[in-house]
């Protein structure tokens, strides 16, 4: 089972996520440019507080680790980001439920938490696959993704029903752990600039 711990870099600080982020992670949320292909609408207060019990659950069970998401030159809570469909058998998870304020886009925070991640991933926790999914009609992720290294493996095809009523196509990627020291020095060239 994956155990609680704060990672930290130069600009992201990722929290263990708790209910009392609630307010804040609502303040952060109220971009509606956010929120096209996310699984599920954050429309309220309350529907942050949902999201973040269902993952304060699905962590009691072992099967998430979820993160609040701090930018450290502001010291504002920007977003949340986890560790989920965590498998011990097959020492693989996925980076997911990523969503970020837009006060931060093209900033080093996405990829900083994306670092992070994977580097506890790879390093602490010895898994031997990571992986992400987006909705296919989500072109700005697919690029990020791609742009850190991710290999793309391919589209589940009608995958998901959201709320709306969209079927959508998941694109899934995945960083490999013998290809983590070629992605590890991206990222860190990344960072360093």
């Amino acid at each position: 089972m994956m155990q609680e711990i704060v990672l930290s870099g130069g600009r992201a600080r990722l929290e263990p996520l708790r209910m009392a982020h609630a307010e804040a992670l609502w303040q952060a949320a109220q971009a509606p440019e956010i929120w096209p292909f996310f699984f599920r609408p954050m429309a309220s207060l309350e529907d942050i507080e949902a999201f973040i019990a269902e993952a304060l659950e699905k962590q009691s069970r072992g099967e998430q680790l979820p993160f609040a998401v701090r930018d450290g030159e502001s010291g504002k809570l920007v977003g949340s980001t986890r560790f989920m469909d965590f498998s011990a058998t097959n020492r693989s998870a996925e980076i997911g439920a990523t969503w970020l304020s837009p006060m931060v886009w093209r900033t080093r925070v996405n990829t900083e938490c994306k670092f992070l991640l994977l580097r506890h991933g790879f390093e602490a926790l010895g898994l031997v696959r990571i992986f992400f999914k987006a909705d296919a009609r989500n072109e700005r992720s697919q690029r990020a993704l791609e742009r850190i290294g991710a290999q793309k493996e391919g589209v589940l095809r009608q995958h998901m029903i959201l709320p709306d009523g969209f079927v959508r196509d998941s694109v899934y990627y995945s960083i490999l752990d013998r290809e983590w020291p070629d992605v590890r020095a991206r990222l860190e060239g990344f960072l360093a600039n």
